[in-house]
């Protein structure tokens, strides 16, 4: 497990692209059989990736933790953006096909990734935040989490939201997690930005076709910067970052937070004719 330690916003202006990606892009974090795990000390969230294809295997516990196994004192968020597969947790087996989104609470001993098919693996990405409160553990499939389309193709941002964690939806401690999906010939996501201090975010990018990218913007908003990201990779977002893309065809992403509140119209809107 990788360790990710905070930066200011003064270290991130004076960045170059090399050491903004070492920072904040995940890259590799789909390897078959292989689970990827990487902790950041923005609000001590892990972020991860498990691709299991010709066998299954469990939710590791980094020594980093201290723990005993890794939900002791954690909770996690598990959505799947690849093939049928399934998640075994506290004797329990869920089948999760593709946007369907696993909510395991504090003390679940267990967890063990698998696929359906090899030919068309699962991609579980991973989402754990500490907690200090046992939630049910249970499953939202994609179509149950009430999804609601926003923006429009005049804005280039015709898109739908899916909300799986949040306060009306899975009962979590701190975690928050959905995902939007922009419709064809739509690219922008997140326009107007926002900035929310109480609260750090995680983007994990998915269906980016082949070829293309994402350009992700962050920074202050008078001091913006950018990653241009790949397919199945994430970028984490500094509380006092903005946090916004266009890409060169439309895509998916996950989005998920940890912090202060669980309020997800808790954000300090900025308005485009200001950003630099």
């Amino acid at each position: 497990m990788r360790i990710y330690q905070t930066c200011s916003p003064r270290e991130v202006a004076s960045m170059d692209t090399a050491a903004l990606r070492d920072q904040f892009l995940l890259e590799n974090l789909f390897e078959p059989d292989r689970l990827i795990l990487n902790y950041s000390h923005y609000d001590r969230m892990i972020a991860g990736g498990a691709m299991p294809v010709k066998r299954s295997f469990e939710l590791e516990t980094p020594p980093e933790l201290r723990a005993s196994f890794f939900l002791e004192r954690r909770e996690i968020g598990i959505i799947n953006i690849g093939g049928p597969g399934t998640v075994t947790a506290g004797g329990d087996t869920y089948k999760l096909d593709k946007l369907d989104c696993l909510y395991l609470g504090k003390g679940t001993p267990s967890v063990q990734f698998a696929s359906s098919s090899a030919d068309n693996p699962a991609r579980f990405f991973l989402l754990s935040a500490p907690a200090h409160h046992t939630y049910p553990n249970r499953l939202m499939p994609s179509a149950e989490s009430n999804p609601n389309r926003l923006g429009g193709t005049e804005t280039a941002n015709a898109r739908t939201i899916y909300k799986y964690i949040h306060p009306d939806g899975i009962e979590s401690c701190q975690l928050v997690m959905g995902l939007t999906v922009l419709e064809s010939g739509s690219v922008w996501n997140t326009m107007p930005p926002h900035t929310h201090d109480r609260r750090m975010e995680v983007y994990c990018y998915f269906d980016v076709p082949d070829g293309q990218r994402v350009l992700h913007l962050m920074g202050q908003p008078d001091e913006t910067r950018h990653l241009w990201i790949a397919d199945g990779q994430a970028v984490v977002s500094p509380p006092w970052s903005i946090h916004a893309g266009c890409g060169t065809m439309s895509y998916a992403f996950i989005w998920g937070m940890a912090g202060e509140n669980q309020s997800f119209a808790d954000m300090d809107q900025v308005t485009i004719d200001s950003l630099l």
